[in-house]
């Protein structure tokens, strides 16, 4: 077993705050880490939308390329972030315990959702959340987002919007105690993967041995019926489409558990015509089940949808 592991990761402060807490779970483990800053795409190019950026996976497949030259031993990702698709040398090692996975609500003076003014703007980047907030609240503005979380943060207090659309889990991670609205997840579902962070390594390499040790079997569960329910559909961050995978709350250990809820919706652009399927399926199995649940959603016209989005970005 490595007992020094280089990790790869994004220099946001956000990404660097998750590399710790790997860092940190390893080390408790016996294993030394460095954590090496790779610069990606979707850092460098913050003047056009996360979905106008050429490729999938603007955030990943840099890293990747220096897993698979041996530069570090192990990738730290927000697993969202992960193309469905992956190079057959790369293994998800580790899927840490879910943080919380809902969207939020900042806004300036603390106005919720609810009682925000018509024209009011709301700042995201994401097309799922764009269209979600169409969908619940149509008379608002929706501006485009981008920057790493401080530079949102500035220019919602700045006053560039009234509102600002982030995950939770981010704010957790860091460790941020600020006052937010928590979107409830049957009318905002949030993306595949949200609030998970994933630990990349070479296939059959000893690092990969090693970070095995901080897999949560439940939390790999519900995201692997995430990714299989988008998959089927083919959807990317360039369609607004999202799925939540969950378990009884506070299940503990996932062998104790034999059902799991899936909500996944696709919507059209403006979020006047979604899709959606809500199911509970069987552990047991969970990965035929999620195709059915896939295949469910597309038949009922979420495949229309996903085209349509396509020929229109």
């Amino acid at each position: 077993m490595l007992f020094m592991m280089i990790i790869g990761t994004r220099g946001s402060m956000l990404a660097l705050a998750q590399a710790e807490i790997v860092a940190m779970r390893l080390r408790s483990a016996g294993i030394e880490t460095e954590i090496r800053i790779i610069s990606t795409s979707g850092d460098v190019i913050t003047d056009h939308p996360l979905h106008k950026l050429p490729g999938i996976g603007v955030f990943v497949r840099e890293i990747d390329e220096h897993s698979l030259a041996g530069d570090i031993d192990i990738a730290v990702h927000s697993m969202k972030d992960i193309p469905t698709i992956r190079p057959e040398k790369l293994v998800t090692a580790a899927i840490l315990k879910r943080d919380p996975p809902c969207d939020v609500l900042i806004t300036r003076d603390g106005t919720r959702l609810a009682d925000m003014p018509a024209g009011a703007v709301i700042g995201t980047s994401s097309m799922r959340r764009i269209a979600q907030m169409k969908r619940f609240r149509s008379d608002l503005a929706i501006a485009d987002l981008r920057g790493n979380i401080n530079t949102r943060m500035r220019k919602l207090r700045d006053g560039v919007y009234d509102g600002i659309m982030l995950a939770e889990a981010g704010l957790v991670r860091l460790g941020w105690d600020i006052g937010f609205e928590r979107l409830d997840p049957d009318r905002f579902i949030p993306s595949a993967n949200q609030g998970t962070i994933a630990v990349v390594t070479l296939r059959d390499s000893e690092a990969e041995d090693a970070v095995r040790t901080l897999d949560h079997r439940q939390t790999r569960i519900e995201t692997e019926i995430e990714r299989i329910v988008i998959g089927v559909l083919g959807g990317g961050c360039s369609v607004p489409i999202g799925a939540f995978a969950e378990m009884a709350a506070d299940a503990g250990d996932a062998d104790a558990v034999d059902e799991v809820r899936v909500r996944a919706e696709v919507l059209s652009m403006d979020g006047r015509r979604y899709v959606r399927v809500d199911e509970t399926i069987p552990v047991d199995g969970y990965a035929m089940h999620a195709h059915r649940v896939g295949d469910a959603l597309e038949a009922a016209g979420g495949g229309d949808l996903v085209k349509e989005v396509g020929t229109s970005t």
